[in-house]
């Protein structure tokens, strides 16, 4: 698995999620996890999640996570919701580090009862995938949601981009002690 930084400014639409996005990106070829610090705004046609038709899905700023894994074919959709949790538990305990407490219900972090993460897991015949992230700023968050977010909670962007790598190469080395975890067990 490989961890690929996007230039911070660009813009999650949603198409982002599309299986081989990274490799049509970055020519890489291999699981990824890309990150990158920018907007959101997700167009209608490239919602995943049917309790989100109709609804705005944007931030002004976001740390963003594109998770892409290829070794189940077809892609497991429990697996990648399985996943997904895992990069939420781990967020939160890197948030931890930094003093933010927070709860979780699903796959959604908040910090005093306020929505601080978005997070979508999808599956293809040949791919998972996962977007999460994390408002920076509430600037620009929908209207009819409480939210929270980081530099409310006095982090700098050095702190960010910290917590960014933090938590892309701690879930890197999870998926890889759980493949050699595999490699070494007696099965019957």
């Amino acid at each position: 698995m490989q961890y690929l930084k996007w230039k911070d400014g660009n813009e999650y639409d949603g198409s982002q999620i599309n299986p081989s996005w990274a490799f049509q990106e970055f020519g890489v070829k291999d699981s990824t996890i890309v990150s990158w610090v920018g907007p959101m705004n997700i167009l209608g046609d490239n919602l995943i999640d049917y309790e989100d038709v109709g609804v705005d899905i944007k931030g002004n700023l976001m740390l963003n996570f594109i998770v892409e894994h290829f070794d189940e074919q077809p892609g497991n959709l429990k697996l990648a919701y399985h996943r997904q949790r895992m990069l939420v538990m781990i967020t939160r305990d890197k948030l931890l580090d930094y003093g933010i407490r927070t709860t979780q219900d699903g796959d959604d972090i908040f910090i005093d009862n306020k929505k601080l993460s978005v997070s979508i897991a999808t599956a293809s015949i040949s791919t998972m995938k996962m977007h999460f992230a994390l408002n920076i700023t509430t600037e620009g968050t929908p209207d009819d949601v409480e939210t929270s977010a980081l530099e409310d909670n006095n982090m700098s962007m050095e702190q960010i981009h910290e917590l960014q790598d933090s938590i892309a190469n701690t879930y890197m080395e999870h998926i890889e002690t759980i493949d050699k975890d595999i490699t070494k067990t007696r099965v019957f």
